[in-house]
């Protein structure tokens, strides 16, 4: 009767707690605890109690009694009793683990273990007190390394960097903060080797670290600090050794030319090409100019102000960490001046030319000397051979070669009689310093020439007594060309008075006309007359081409000058006046001969 009434009562509970839906889960798993049909209890032995504040690693071990056989026991977690989260299921004995309580980040939590009876086939469920995690993981307050010479070690970029010497001291440097700490060990230090940890029986919060062979190089050294909830924190401190200083390998100067034209140098290149290679980086430029005085400089470029001449200026580059690299000579040329012009050398321009002329302009250049790669000629043809500017050829013309020497050549050079070839110079120095000369004009002159031979050409008296018998003298003359000539040719006798004014004009004596063809040979004989009017002297003289018909290359020896005279005399012939001269002559000679005897004597 009394088992039917406990039927009665259950039924009775379970229609109630059907009828109500929206109750907690929670007191589900009651209700299936209280009603199980296993004889299992279970309970936490080792654990957190309720309202426990844990931190770290803790053992986990439960209570069992009763007649069952428990095949797993789940362990989980949950911080709201509603969402439950796997800790460990354990599936055989013995019934411990460990819980990790940093695993999880600090609140209030509930552990509950599930148990399952084979016998009956029903779990049993234990649950801990809501306890709550506080856990302090370690937090670094500072790591350095003490007296680096630049730098603050935070990043890659920003590295502490030393400069000591192979045996020299690291001291590090570190604090935490921790309710519990214990230790701390660094790695990844300049070696060989790295030391030992800082603890946990006492802390000295650094290292003067010291390997006795620092080599040169980047580490990136870490610190890690545990305490004793197993928690830990790590930093990594960016350091370098640098005991090496850069190196520099060109410096531009000014335009990049071997010899500048302004006394105002720029350097460039004094940072840009420095390497200091795996160190501590380029810090500023020293350069000095007499090899004593250094001064400094942070920029790429560095202005000076020199005299014209060659100068050697020393520069070196100077690292973050004070290293001085090598010195280089730097030697800077400087001309300022223009070149000098010494003047022109040209073949002899006449129509009668075959071939190219030959030009060549003569430059002195004292400092860098004349740039005959980029110097040039220019030339052009002038009808007057004044002005800037060749009126021919309308503008000036350059030579086929560089340099200050080349060649003109024509189809034929007889089409430009009496014009001017015009030339002008454009010559560098190696500097790039540029001159340009004055145009200078040389004519182009006829190739041919007629002139009287002074040597075969002569009177044979000087002196008569005028008149048709005894005033009569004879002209030899000799005519020729410097090249054979074809044409005719005019020529004539002119006499004037020699004593004449301005308005007394020359007399013709005699002209004549010479065939085409006599000059084919170069030369012709003339013979002439002429008869003395009266005393006195006369002027005469044969002229060639009177009208200037014939196009000459020198139309001012056309002309020969001779004088007679015409004196009334005793003896024909004779020049009164040259007989005292004479007489004079002699009796001189006697009086030194007598003196010289005398002097002997």
């Amino acid at each position: 009767m009394g088992r039917t009434w406990s039927s009665a009562i259950l039924v009775v509970l379970l229609l109630g707690l059907s009828s109500a839906p929206m109750m907690d889960n929670q007191l589900e798993e009651l209700e299936r605890i209280a009603y199980s049909t296993s004889n299992l209890t279970l309970s936490f032995t080792n654990g957190p109690t309720t309202n426990q504040d844990i931190t770290g690693l803790h053992s986990l071990t439960f209570g069992m009694s009763g007649d069952a056989n428990v095949s797993s026991v789940l362990i989980e977690i949950s911080s709201d009793g509603v969402t439950w989260t796997s800790v460990k299921n354990l599936t055989s004995a013995p019934w411990l683990t460990y819980f990790d309580s940093t695993a999880y980040s600090n609140s209030s939590y509930t552990l509950r273990a599930t148990a399952w009876d084979d016998d009956v086939n029903e779990s049993v469920v234990a649950s801990s007190g809501s306890f709550n995690i506080v856990n302090q993981v370690p937090v670094i307050t500072i790591f350095t390394v003490l007296n680096a010479a630049v730098g603050t070690g935070s990043s890659a970029s920003d590295r502490a960097w030393f400069g000591i010497a192979a045996d020299g001291t690291l001291a590090y440097r570190w604090g935490a903060s921790d309710d519990d700490l214990n230790y701390a060990s660094i790695s990844n230090v300049p070696g060989p080797g790295a030391p030992s940890n800082d603890g946990p029986s006492s802390l000295s919060y650094g290292w003067d670290w010291s390997s006795g062979s620092m080599s040169e190089g980047t580490w990136n050294s870490r610190i890690t600090v545990y305490d004793d909830s197993s928690l830990s924190a790590s930093q990594t401190l960016f350091i370098g050794i640098d005991r090496t200083g850069p190196t520099l390998s060109n410096i531009n100067v000014g335009d990049g030319n071997t010899w500048q034209k302004s006394t105002q140098v720029t350097l460039s290149g004094l940072i840009n090409n420095a390497d200091d290679g795996q160190g501590s980086g380029v810090a500023h430029a020293e350069y000095s100019l007499d090899g004593t005085t250094w001064n400094s400089t942070s920029s790429d470029t560095l202005a000076l102000v020199l005299d014209e001449g060659i100068h050697s200026v020393s520069i070196r580059s100077v690292d973050r960490v004070g290293n001085t690299g090598a010195t280089i000579q730097v030697v800077i040329r400087v001309d300022e001046s223009l070149p000098d012009a010494a003047g022109w050398t040209v073949d002899e321009l006449t129509t009668s030319r075959i071939g190219p002329v030959n030009v060549s302009f003569s430059a002195i250049d004292d400092g860098s000397g004349v740039d005959l790669t980029n110097s040039y000629i220019q030339f052009g043809f002038d009808s007057n051979g004044v002005g800037q500017t060749p009126d021919l050829s309308t503008n000036w013309m350059q030579l086929g070669t560089s340099g200050l020497s080349g060649t003109i050549g024509l189809a034929s050079w007889a089409t430009k009689s009496r014009q001017y070839l015009m030339f002008q110079a454009v010559v560098f120095d190696n500097a790039g310093n540029q001159y340009t000369s004055s145009p200078s004009s040389f004519q182009i002159l006829p190739g041919l020439d007629l002139y009287w031979n002074a040597t075969q050409t002569n009177l044979d008296r000087l002196i008569v007594r005028p008149g048709e018998t005894d005033g009569n003298i004879t002209i030899t003359s000799m005519l020729e060309s410097n090249q054979n000539y074809g044409g005719s040719v005019v020529v004539r006798l002119e006499s004037a008075p020699a004593d004449r004014t301005s308005s007394v004009s020359w007399t013709v004596m005699e002209s004549r006309t010479l065939d085409s063809g006599v000059l084919g040979d170069g030369q012709e004989e003339l013979i002439w007359k002429y008869t003395v009017p009266q005393t006195g002297q006369f002027d005469l003289r044969l002229v060639i081409d009177y009208v200037n018909v014939i196009d000459e290359y020198d139309e001012g020896n056309n002309y020969n000058h001779m004088v007679v005279t015409g004196a009334s005399l005793g003896s024909p012939g004779l020049v009164p006046s040259f007989a005292p001269s004479i007489l004079l002559l002699i009796l001189t000679g006697f009086a030194i001969t007598i003196l010289q005897r005398r002097t002997r004597d």
